[in-house]
């Protein structure tokens, strides 16, 4: 009788193993979203890692977590750490391309509560006075992640968060878009309050000079 359970158990356990071996090798997870912001405006939140803390859907999981930005101010080689609670756990990023204002690749490192590498990618194509935001996240799956796989749904958990994230970049991209045509527009307005000035000097000056002709006529 044990030994029957025993053998029970061993074939159970190997179809287990067959089952995780045949999961995907790769993790892949894709959400896309309509910002309302032009792309430029939208990569100037990627590619720098204190404009990325505005809308990162991780950031308030942990108000303790301790962070640390690093390298460049922006671009290739700009980095950022994170370590917090169990819900953010500890990591790295770091930027290894960024093309205005059309694409910013990353290098993700999970280091606890469990360890992972990934390539995380945000890709910006123009859609009307807007943009299309498309989050990808990609990265090879070892026995314990296949195995894990089986009982959590790790696209819904992580594209939970992506559509979070990109609903967050959407508010803070679309007002810094309102900001900066604020400011476009002041500085419109001044340089044709400029412009306006330059040409009516040489009237004025003109009819200064009549006036002056005027009062000297009259002495």
């Amino acid at each position: 009788m044990v030994r029957n359970v025993l053998i029970a158990a061993l074939v159970l356990l190997g179809v287990l193993v067959v089952v995780v071996m045949l999961q995907p090798s790769e993790l892949r997870v894709v959400r896309s979203a309509h910002v309302a912001a032009p792309p430029e405006v939208v990569f100037d939140q990627l590619d720098d890692f204190v404009a990325w803390q505005r809308w990162s859907p991780w950031q308030d999981l942990d108000p303790q977590m301790q962070k640390e930005v690093g390298g460049p101010e922006s671009g290739v080689g700009a980095w950022y750490t994170w370590s917090g609670n169990e819900d953010v756990g500890q990591g790295r990023m770091e930027i290894l391309s960024a093309t205005a204002p059309e694409r910013v690749v990353w290098d993700l490192q999970f280091l606890s509560p469990w360890e992972a590498r990934n390539t995380t990618t945000i890709e910006i194509d123009p859609d009307g006075e807007g943009s299309t935001v498309r989050w990808t996240m990609t990265g090879p799956q070892a026995f314990m992640a296949k195995a894990a796989g089986l009982f959590m749904d790790m696209d819904a958990m992580i594209g939970a968060d992506f559509e979070r994230g990109l609903g967050r970049l959407d508010a803070v991209a679309r007002d810094e878009a309102a900001k900066r045509k604020e400011a476009a527009e002041a500085a419109e307005a001044m340089r044709q309050a400029e412009e306006a000035a330059e040409l009516e000097a040489p009237q004025a000056a003109a009819d200064g000079e009549a006036m002056q002709e005027e009062v000297d006529a009259a002495e």
